[in-house]
């Protein structure tokens, strides 16, 4: 089986083919930060991760492409409402540099405390200015835009597979019948879905950050930047393109139209812009989707006023949790939060856990290796390449070739912690090969129960120090346990019984069974 996404042009499942044999480049729109990451927000790049993950588990050589945008985006996607960045930077008495740096970080913290890995390269719209005007120049000379108020906009009459993306219908939208909401109507423009390239100071006279242009002087469109950075860091055509189902719309169809339409003849021949398109879908609470506008959300690890929201930590769950919580879902499905199902997300995830620090003693005891933090990937990684692969793993890939079904592939890696047709080392070697796509560092955490566990057994051990029969009582425990182990009841119950008459009680735990005297 071969690596199938459902690709949103043309709404179809597909064959992953990538443009250059192994190489694969992709591009996810990334965070404005004017504001902390909501958990919504946080699902797009945990689907990401994966997409990253899965790619690299599949054998390709990848190079994937992250946004910071940090300047031009509106509060409408339509090129309406005020900045984001300087609202917020308005409201924090801040510069927006200041807020983007801040918010930057806090964002970085929260995918690392989900173990996503950071995208090869992560790029600030500030930092790319010059990029977006010699892109609008190829669009200017193309014959699509027009100057009108001030402002320089992409006339999307003159691009005839616009809409494509979203299947809109260009004649409605040119004539201003079309499904989209214009919460504000710019005279300036031509036709309704028309968008600005470039804003200069007669849209907006205190904006923050202005550069000088041949438009004059003044600042990016928000849709120009994916464009611009996508092509400097994967050239004119690249794989894959991700990000969340609303912006399929708006921000993605936009994001066609200036890319496709700055290509030269020869380029248009070469293919379109973006070969997959992947959309994730929302995650829903009560009442909609999450929204920070609303001004009250859910953080994954920043304690906000109580009026404002408040975190995940906060409520007593970990960020791995939530990790768990969405990997139970489709990244196209929408997924319906609640504490309820973060609490069993919670206890999903520390039974996996114990389950798998289980293995780790059983590969000390029965087969004398014994994994640390320091060597367990050096260890289970030898035996994993040393292994034909096992039906755990064939589902696990299967699960992620169709379209990252992680659902399934996290069922396979739930099966493989419970050890069985397998030897503990190798069902070990199995979990390490699939989390590192899963990514829920479940060996280390494993790997320190199994830790605590002896240290509390050893514990138990000092208790009986001096006691005349220790050695005995711990010999018939142990007698117990394996004759519970071959299902002989009987003698393990005559046993219990003998020890009980004896004032001795037998103490089962997770770490085995100890005793005390009564």
């Amino acid at each position: 089986m071969a690596l199938r996404l459902f690709n949103t042009m043309g709404r179809t499942m597909q064959e992953f083919v990538p443009i250059h044999e192994n190489h694969v480049g992709f591009y996810g729109c990334g965070p404005t930060v004017y504001n902390y990451a909501h958990i919504g927000n946080l699902r797009a790049y945990v689907f990401l991760d994966i997409l990253d993950k899965t790619l690299k588990f599949l054998g390709y050589d990848i190079k994937h492409v992250m946004n910071i945008t940090d300047v031009g985006h509106l509060t409408g996607d339509g090129d309406d409402g005020d900045d984001k960045m300087l609202k917020t930077a308005e409201e924090r008495h801040q510069s927006v540099l200041e807020v983007a740096k801040f918010y930057t970080e806090a964002f970085m913290k929260d995918i690392d405390a989900l173990n996503i890995r950071h995208p090869d390269v992560i790029c600030k719209a500030t930092e790319h200015i010059n990029e977006m005007i010699e892109l609008i120049k190829k669009l200017e000379a193309n014959g699509h835009t027009y100057m009108a108020g001030g402002n320089l906009y992409y006339d999307i009459s003159t691009y005839p597979d616009y809409g494509k993306l979203a299947n809109l219908d260009l004649e409605k939208l040119v004539a201003g019948k079309g499904k989209r909401k214009e919460v504000v109507i710019d005279e300036n423009k031509r036709n309704p879905g028309d968008f600005v390239l470039w804003f200069t100071k007669s849209k907006f006279e205190n904006q923050a950050m202005t550069w000088d242009s041949p438009w004059g002087r003044g600042y990016p469109g928000w849709h120009i930047e994916c464009s611009a950075m996508s092509m400097k860091y994967l050239g004119q055509h690249i794989d894959i393109h991700t990000g969340g189902i609303d912006h399929v719309p708006v921000h993605h169809t936009n994001e066609i139209a200036q890319s496709e339409g700055s290509f030269t003849e020869e380029e248009r021949k070469e293919g379109p812009w973006v070969k997959y398109w992947l959309h994730n879908e929302f995650l829903i609470l009560e009442g909609g989707k999450m929204s920070k506008s609303s001004g009250h959300f859910i953080t994954l690890q920043t304690d906000l006023p109580a009026e404002k929201g408040y975190s995940l930590t906060s409520k007593g769950y970990a960020p791995l949790d939530y990790r768990f919580f969405l990997l139970g879902g489709h990244y196209r499905k929408p997924l319906v939060f609640s504490l309820d199902g973060m609490e069993s997300a919670k206890n999903g995830r520390a039974a996996l856990n114990e389950r798998v620090a289980k293995l780790i003693k059983k590969t000390k005891d029965e087969e004398k290796i014994e994994l640390t933090k320091e060597n367990f990937a050096d260890i289970l990684g030898k035996i994993a390449s040393s292994m034909t692969e096992s039906e755990n793993l064939k589902r696990f890939k299967e699960g992620l070739e169709n379209d990252l079904a992680t659902p399934v592939a996290l069922s396979a890696l739930q099966k493989a912690s419970n050890g069985k047709n397998q030897k503990a080392s190798a069902a070990l070697a199995d979990i390490f090969t699939m989390d590192k796509v899963i990514s829920l560092s479940v060996i280390e955490n494993a790997i320190e129960i199994a830790k605590k566990q002896a240290e509390e057994a050893n514990a138990h051990l000092d208790d009986h120090a001096g006691d005349p029969e220790a050695a005995e009582i711990t010999a018939l425990v142990a007698e117990r346990t394996a004759a519970k182990k071959a299902k002989d009841f009987a003698k393990a119950d005559q046993i219990r019984n003998d020890l009980a008459a004896r004032g001795i009680t037998i103490i089962d735990t997770p770490q085995g069974p100890t005793w005390k005297r009564d």
